[in-house]
């Protein structure tokens, strides 16, 4: 990856038709390098940087698993607002393609800031970007996220330190509810600097009458030494 490259070029610069591709066939899709190791740390250092988060949630305290999350202010980072920027126009016309296949409406404008401002209007007003650390025996449970009627369908985790290296364990889990059928599961290692993404609550399924709506589930596997910190770029607001 060329350092000289702005976050926006790093962004375009990934296969887009083989991540659809990927996201077509498993709601998931891994990215190329976004950021250096240097970028990764820096975002890294912001965990102990109170001033810049809103809330703490304790993972273990509402049974989500184990480990600690931090959702960042609206005075976001130049590293999480330019991905996040760059993010949402390359993402809108998956969410646009998939909408349309079920037959739902897509009311994500060209502008993400014209969406944010719908996410304001009807109550959606807190910010959903989030900088997660686990350590040794730490796990996120299977879920699907929930911020309000006002939602994107498909999100964005970068990860911030080196599978095998800084940490073992803490593969990205997703699972597929199938109907009449058992679950379908998916495992993730994601590089340091690379970003995954994946759908949000669910992706359209083929099925013998068309299109079918499948709801899909994420979490992370347990952590079995050192520490994983992963950005979360989510591209609606919270109610």
């Amino acid at each position: 990856m060329a350092k000289h490259l702005s976050l926006a070029d790093r962004v375009a610069a990934c296969d887009w038709a083989a991540l659809t591709d990927d996201l077509d066939a498993y709601g998931s899709a891994l990215t190329g390098q976004l950021l250096t190791p240097a970028e990764c740390r820096a975002v890294t250092a912001l965990y102990d940087q109170p001033e810049r988060f809103r809330t703490t949630v304790d993972m273990a305290r509402h049974r989500f698993g184990s480990g600690e999350y931090r959702y960042f202010t609206h005075d976001l980072p130049d590293e999480v607002r330019e991905l996040r920027e760059a993010f949402y126009p390359r993402l809108l016309p998956v969410a646009r393609d998939w909408a349309a296949r079920l037959g739902k409406p897509a009311p994500w404008p060209d502008e993400l800031e014209q969406w944010l401002k719908l996410c304001h209007e009807a109550g959606q007003s807190r910010s959903a970007q989030i900088l997660l650390r686990y350590g040794p025996g730490d796990w996120n449970a299977l879920h699907r996220d929930v911020f309000g009627d006002m939602l994107f369908p498909l999100q964005v985790v970068v990860g911030l330190d080196a599978p095998g290296t800084d940490f073992t364990g803490g593969e990205f889990l997703m699972t597929q509810q199938r109907p009449r059928a058992q679950t379908r599961g998916f495992a993730t290692v994601v590089p340091q600097g690379h970003g995954l993404v994946f759908t949000t609550r669910d992706r359209p399924v083929r099925s013998s009458r068309g299109w079918s709506n499948g709801p899909m589930r994420h979490g992370v596997n347990t952590v079995r030494s050192g520490r994983r910190h992963t950005l979360g770029l989510v591209f609606h607001d919270a109610a």
